[in-house]
């Protein structure tokens, strides 16, 4: 990671920054713009929804405020639907396709977008985005230990140890219709000893300190690479394309354009291992999500040179 090294000299400095907790939900917009934008608890949703703020305080001169610690992307999505915020700094395809919109998997990148693009707009009235350029998929993690004892590369290569194992797994995806628990079972047919329903930021501790042998976590957290962690391939394709794009309400980008525009900036600008290192410098070294988020604005001076050709108002 060649950047690595310039996030990791960043220093921790006090940043004062708008936020909102459960209880602020439900404002509205005001007259003067306030742009709400909502997060899940992820480190790297936190991230983006910074990155989301910190474009709309650059390019405008609205308020804006980051919403964190929604407990799932269904509550992400009903903040939205319910006017309680105006964007979601991360919707992931493969979420948004069997979770929000209740269809299958569809396995092809292209079609499983397309299929969300319609579906947001004709039963929420939300427009997904194209994408920010990184796939933040589930991925089975264990030891570099026990993948040297067992030899283990792909997923498949689990069966026939794993009903000595221990899982741990999102809470969420236990109950997930389609790319769930129940379907992973009839597609990999092999079950662990013991499956341990967790909030996903404890997955990586439980894992490297030996409580778990085996976890399911997200492909571009920062801690596989800090805990030497080994991401085991999706063989038989199971997973769906977990696209990360940002959604907006309708409502909100008919009454402020520039918004619309704001998010179109920021197609394709952050890829796979970029993400990695933002959320391992936040992860790692405990920058602050804000700073770290301002810091990768700040170095790529807010894509002012990526199209839509916008006018910074100079904000912070």
């Amino acid at each position: 990671m060649n950047r690595m090294s310039k996030y990791g000299l960043l220093t921790v400095s006090t940043l004062f920054l708008t936020a909102c907790s459960l209880p602020g939900l439900g404002t509205g917009i005001s007259d003067e713009g306030n742009i709400r934008i909502a997060t899940q608890s992820s480190t790297e949703m936190v991230i983006l929804g910074y990155i989301v703020e910190g474009m709309v305080n650059h390019y405008t001169d609205m308020n804006s405020e980051v919403i964190q610690n929604l407990g799932s992307s269904t509550m992400v999505n009903q903040a939205l639907v319910g006017n309680d915020a105006d964007i979601a700094a991360a919707t992931y395809t493969g979420t948004a396709l069997t979770g929000d919109l209740g269809m299958s998997p569809i396995t092809d990148p292209d079609e499983a977008r397309a299929a969300v693009t319609k579906g947001f707009l004709e039963q929420y009235n939300i427009k997904y985005y194209p994408s920010y350029g990184f796939e933040n998929t589930y991925a089975f993690l264990v030891t570099s230990e026990l993948a040297e004892e067992h030899d283990l590369v792909t997923i498949s290569d689990l069966t026939s140890i794993a009903d000595d194992l221990t899982a741990g797994v999102d809470n969420s995806w236990m109950e997930r219709e389609g790319d769930g628990y129940r379907a992973f079972l009839e597609t990999y047919d092999f079950e662990f000893d013991t499956v341990y329903p967790m909030e996903i930021g404890l997955v990586y501790d439980a894992v490297q300190s030996g409580d778990m042998d085996v976890v399911l976590g997200y492909s571009t957290d920062g801690r596989i690479a800090s805990y030497d962690l080994v991401f085991l391939e999706d063989d038989l394709n199971f997973f769906p394309p977990y696209d990360a794009s940002p959604s907006a309400k309708y409502e909100t980008i008919e009454k402020y354009p520039i918004v619309d525009e704001i998010l179109l900036k920021l197609e394709g600008k952050i890829e796979t291992d970029v993400m990695q290192e933002l959320n391992f410098t936040a992860d790692e070294y405990l920058i602050e999500p804000a700073t770290v988020a301002r810091k990768f604005l700040e170095a790529n001076n807010y894509f002012e040179d990526s199209e839509p050709y916008l006018e910074p108002v100079g904000g912070e």
